[in-house]
């Protein structure tokens, strides 16, 4: 009997890690309709024994809000790593605003900050679905985390902004939701008021960035008030309001920090979430990493990037 009851053991043992090792579950729906175009999100799940809803981390893809896949390659493994660790991750589809539209600029800024307003609207749109199937999805609504690349990076930054300032856009939000945390690859905010300052103190924050990023700035591209604020500066403004944060400088490096962390620092991703969102550490990090075998890729400027 006690023979049996340990072979019992061992097998569930192995098909639990089996189950961890395997590919997530994916599923697809359309959770939105805008402008005739059908949004959709894909839903990454392992199947797991846990009885606990499960935190669920949000990606929005990069692109320069002009191309860009949900399900592109480069993001599986970032998807597969949270989804075998007991998260639910959800990619999501967002309206291209600057698609054929010339480089933005400070005397051309309308037509990145309407597809800014697209995207982080559409964000909106993709979280009430996910608040409002939360019981079958078997989510945590208390625990939504944001993460973006790139554009999405800028989208993710620019949607907690909003709902922490009271945005009129933000408003679709229940006014008792709160993201738990933000997780920005290469991301910026457009702020027409200055460097950002929170109405109400914002979610805690992961920023990565590389120092010769010339495509969205590492610190600032401004015009008296208006301007992109990028990593440098929001962190500063994190510092200065003692909000939790930490913030990775990655020496001389372009704009490919909008993508190689989501597989390099996989680890280091989710020690944030569990320092920051679960045991909800208030900790001010700043990191310079100088990886002095990595070769800098030229960086695009928003001139040969929309051009």
């Amino acid at each position: 009997m006690i023979h049996k009851r340990i072979l019992l053991y061992l097998a569930t043992f192995l098909f639990t890690v089996s189950l961890m090792a395997g590919e997530p579950r994916k599923q697809t729906v359309v959770y939105a309709e805008r402008e005739g175009q059908a949004l959709m999100l894909d839903i990454y799940q392992n199947d797991s024994l846990s009885l606990l809803p499960q935190p669920c981390l949000i990606f929005v893809f990069g692109g320069g809000f002009k191309n860009g896949e949900r399900d592109a390659a480069l993001y599986r493994p970032y998807f597969s790593h949270f989804a075998r660790n007991g998260f639910t991750v959800v990619s999501i589809d967002y309206r291209l605003g600057m698609k054929d539209q010339k480089a933005p600029g400070m005397l051309n800024y309308k037509p990145l900050l309407n597809a800014i307003h697209l995207a982080v609207s559409d964000l909106y749109a993709a979280t009430n679905y996910l608040l409002a199937h939360a019981d079958r999805l078997h989510i945590d609504p208390s625990l939504c985390i944001i993460s973006g690349s790139s554009a999405g990076a800028i989208t993710v930054l620019q949607a907690d902004y909003m709902k922490r300032d009271n945005h009129p856009l933000a408003a679709v939000l229940p006014p008792d939701f709160r993201y738990a945390g933000v997780i920005s690859f290469a991301g910026a905010i457009f702020s027409s008021e200055g460097l950002p300052s929170y109405t109400q103190p914002p979610a805690p924050t992961l920023f990565f960035h590389g120092s010769d990023d010339k495509l969205v700035p590492y610190d600032n591209t401004r015009l008296f008030r208006l301007g992109m604020f990028g990593s440098k500066s929001l962190a500063k403004r994190f510092r200065e309001k003692r909000y939790p944060y930490t913030f990775y400088t990655l020496e001389d490096i372009g704009h490919e920090v909008s993508e190689y962390p989501m597989e390099e620092y996989l680890p280091e991703i989710e020690q944030f979430i569990t320092d920051f969102v679960f045991d909800r550490r208030q900790w001010m990090i700043d990191i310079r990493h100088k990886d002095m075998l990595r070769k800098p890729k030229n960086s695009d400027t928003p001139e040969n990037y929309y051009n």
